[in-house]
């Protein structure tokens, strides 16, 4: 039941002396509230007089469990930071480690690379804009797109055996190299998308329940967003430009060729147009890097991993036959490879904004500190300032806009 609390104020008239207003619990078991979160709202009717979340409602620990673990046992903790696009995670991670000890990923598996990450984001906006037209009482959309989402996954699932919780790829490369199913299912997506991410813009741009329930809704000035640190589509939804690809371009992304789409109000609508351009951006730099791929030649075209016998696992049937290969297999699986003295940062665009990892070792064999640098428990920071004077039904489609995702906030 509501908590009812009286407030008096002396320079109302007398007749308005004693004020209701109630309190409730936006979550955390709300099915709207996407993830484990929790928001004690205080209402004077529909209308939020003040909001208090708990950032970090419950607490995994990750970042504590991940300094105790061999390097590759990381990237399995790293998927359940945003599950939407964990392989970004994952990758993310890959590269921070292959910076700071020095290895030299070979070109294919950089496209390679690039290709994951980028179904990884186009699967993330997918969930994050079908699921705002959910939330404005629009079911169709999301029914329609979730079948190229279902695909992404099966893609995942040919690459690596996964599907959400992906543990994609390697230190220094991939496991294995895509197979011809793999690449008949991403031919198919980017022919076919498309035309999908068309016909469903077509159900909300022009809605116009979508764009009064949006519009004016969850906006935050650009000065704002940088004050709280925001990156991603919701700072760009609010009219800056910054992407890690481009400010810091990793995995050859300068090579590329491709537009960063930018708003000006930053509200929720913004938001989604902003997520909907970059969905079709990440289509032409899949089409860019299998371009890249096809005219690769010699040992570049053929080579998807790293030469690094101290992180990467040899084949198992050099395990079984030579006696080095078996050494490198058992020092890894071990953990008994050790690692420079150092720290390092380094960050990837993920698909909901700037993820980093702040590294630090002291020359043992896991690290000694780290950080990582998730995007949502900082828009969470925010999220009171979004929605105090608006309505109750608008803290929902807020939340969705800013794609907050509970795994990030308890690491």
């Amino acid at each position: 039941m509501a908590e009812v609390k009286k407030h008096k104020n002396i320079d109302l008239p007398k007749e308005s002396l004693e004020k209701t207003t109630s309190t409730i619990n936006l979550g955390p078991t709300h099915p709207a509230t996407h993830g484990v979160f929790q928001n004690i709202l205080e209402l004077d009717g529909e209308r939020i007089i003040k909001a208090t979340p708990t950032v970090g409602y419950i607490h995994r620990a990750f970042e504590k469990i991940a300094e105790r673990k061999p390097l590759y046992q990381v990237t399995p903790l790293t998927d359940r930071l945003n599950y939407c696009s964990a392989p970004i995670n994952n990758l993310g991670w890959h590269l921070t480690v292959e910076k700071f000890v020095g290895i030299e990923v070979p070109a294919r598996a950089q496209y390679l690379r690039v290709i994951i990450m980028e179904l990884a984001r186009i699967s993330d906006h997918i969930i994050c804009n079908s699921i705002m037209g959910v939330d404005s009482g629009a079911f169709t959309g999301f029914l329609y797109v979730m079948q190229y989402r279902e695909l992404i996954y099966e893609i995942y699932e040919e690459i690596c055996g996964s599907r959400l919780t992906t543990n994609i790829g390697r230190i220094g490369g991939f496991e294995r190299d895509f197979s011809e199913v793999a690449w008949t299912k991403i031919n198919r997506f980017i022919n076919e998308f498309p035309g999908v991410l068309a016909e469903f813009e077509s159900l909300f741009v022009r809605n116009r329940i979508f764009i009064e329930r949006t519009q004016g809704v969850g906006g935050i000035s650009a000065e704002r967003a940088l004050a709280y640190g925001f990156t991603g589509p919701n700072l760009r939804a609010a009219g800056v430009d910054y992407d890690v690809r481009v400010a810091k371009p990793y995995c050859r992304y300068e090579e590329f060729d491709f537009s960063i789409p930018v708003g000006t109000t930053g509200d929720c609508y913004d938001r989604f147009l902003v997520r909907s351009e970059e969905m079709k951006q990440s289509v032409s730099i899949i089409k860019q890097a299998i371009e890249k791929i096809n005219n690769l030649t010699g040992e570049e075209a053929t080579k998807y991993h790293a030469d690094a016998p101290d992180f990467y696992l040899p084949l198992k049937k050099d395990v079984y036959t030579k006696m080095e290969a078996l050494i490198y297999h058992f020092k890894i699986i071990m953990g008994e490879v050790d690692i420079p003295v150092g720290e390092i940062y380094n960050s990837v665009e993920g698909a909901n904004g700037e993820l980093g990892y702040y590294f630090i070792s002291d020359g043992g064999r896991s690290a000694y500190r780290l950080h990582f640098r998730r995007p949502c428990f900082i828009y969470y920071q925010a999220y009171p300032e979004l929605i105090e004077g608006s309505m109750l039904s608008d803290a929902i489609l807020t939340m969705s806009s800013l794609n907050l995702i509970a795994g990030e906030l308890d690491a």
